[in-house]
């Protein structure tokens, strides 16, 4: 096994909170093993001294938010760290030769076969009868009990419902296909929250809450960043958000190819226009505030006009984009690339990619036109 983290940084790297424009938001995709990224991310985050005040995730990345948000600040990179080195603990590294352009095919094969032990393993009743009826939280091709037990040993949900770092999570009803985001800000949050959000079908079994079953919310939506743009009351906010699917990629010219980019576009989910639309409705936001100001005072006190007034604003999103980078030799199956080498060098880029930005603060010298409330850093 190989020991994904790096040596802790040293003091003297803390920007100072007072130096950030408004409360900190970390955004997390979902996507199986690409998840290591985050935990890269969240590590340079903790090193600059910079630690969210909320943290939204779906699938791995909702696992990820419950293992920073669940925890005291001092012990989340110990979790982390656990986490992820369970997960690689077990996965064979196995490689074709490397004429044949499979990369860790192989490996990433025996994962499908054998599962992750802490984290899924085969679901032989399921495998032995597909048409069986099993109801929906056995019908799946593995078990996620593993995960459970992981996760009640990693996460103080005791902690987490007390709500020292606001988490949210997103899960998709398996009945009325509708998203629903779970908050610990409105409502008590356990383990079968965070499973629900990483219940992915035919894969995962789905998880009941409320006597309604849950899947994955990245098969409705796998970037939840419009959870916080949407949240009420809005608050000026520095949105780290981390997206470990690429939206846009070279045309695909073999079959491996094409399989790699369809899952690519199912998961990247329409990241740029949710952004836009965003923009867009901001920027709606703030041309009404200005509009009030041209009001005669006299007049401002009238309740329709008060109203209206109302679905104006003042506050401004940065949202600092952090994208995994592809990795050499990673296919279609990287979602599943549990190896050790591929979480070590997809967490250490994180961890990079995390650390420019940081150094950079693009959010400080921001001049943008007072008109638009959301401003995007990459």
């Amino acid at each position: 096994m190989v020991n994904a983290t790096k040596p802790r940084a040293t003091a003297g790297r803390n920007p100072g909170r007072e130096t950030l424009p408004g409360q900190v938001v970390l955004v997390l995709q979902g996507g199986g093993a690409l998840g290591a990224y985050q935990a890269g991310v969240y590590q340079a985050l903790h090193e600059a001294g910079i630690e969210p005040d909320w943290v939204i995730g779906t699938s791995i990345g909702a696992i990820n938010a419950a293992l920073i948000a669940g925890n005291p600040p001092q012990h989340r990179m110990e979790r982390l760290d656990s986490f992820w080195n369970m997960m690689q603990a077990h996965a064979p590294t196995l490689r074709w030769p490397d004429w044949m352009g499979l990369g860790n095919l192989a490996s990433n094969m025996s994962t499908v076969m054998r599962g992750i032990p802490d984290f899924f393993t085969p679901n032989l009743h399921a495998l032995r009868g597909a048409n069986a009826q099993l109801g929906v939280e056995a019908a799946s091709y593995y078990s996620t009990a593993p995960l459970r037990g992981t996760l009640e040993s990693l996460v103080d949900f005791e902690y987490l419902c007390q709500c020292h770092t606001r988490m949210t999570v997103g899960a998709v009803n398996a009945c009325s296909g509708e998203m629903r985001y779970f908050d610990t800000r409105r409502e008590r949050l356990g383990v079968e929250h965070v499973m629900a959000s990483g219940a992915l079908p035919p894969a995962f079994p789905a998880v009941r809450i409320d006597g309604q079953p849950y899947w994955d919310g990245g098969i409705y939506s796998n970037t939840p960043i419009e959870a916080v743009l949407d949240d009420k009351p809005r608050r000026d906010s520095l949105i780290f958000a981390v997206n470990v699917w690429h939206q846009a990629a070279p045309e695909p010219e073999s079959i491996w190819q094409v399989m790699a980019r369809h899952k690519d576009i199912q998961f990247a989910s329409r990241a740029d226009s949710h952004i836009t639309r965003q923009k867009q409705i901001h920027r709606l936001r703030h041309v009404i505030r200005e509009l009030h100001k041209q009001i005669p005072a006299s007049r401002r006190a009238d309740s329709k006009v008060a109203a209206l007034a109302a679905w104006g604003c003042w506050t401004t999103m940065h949202v600092a984009h952090l994208l995994a980078p592809r990795v050499e030799g990673e296919d279609h199956t990287k979602d599943i690339d549990f190896t050790p080498a591929g979480i070590c060098t997809r967490r250490r880029a994180g961890h990079a990619d995390t650390m420019r930005m940081i150094e950079r603060a693009p959010w400080q010298q921001a001049n943008a036109d007072p008109i638009e409330g959301v401003i995007e850093h990459y």
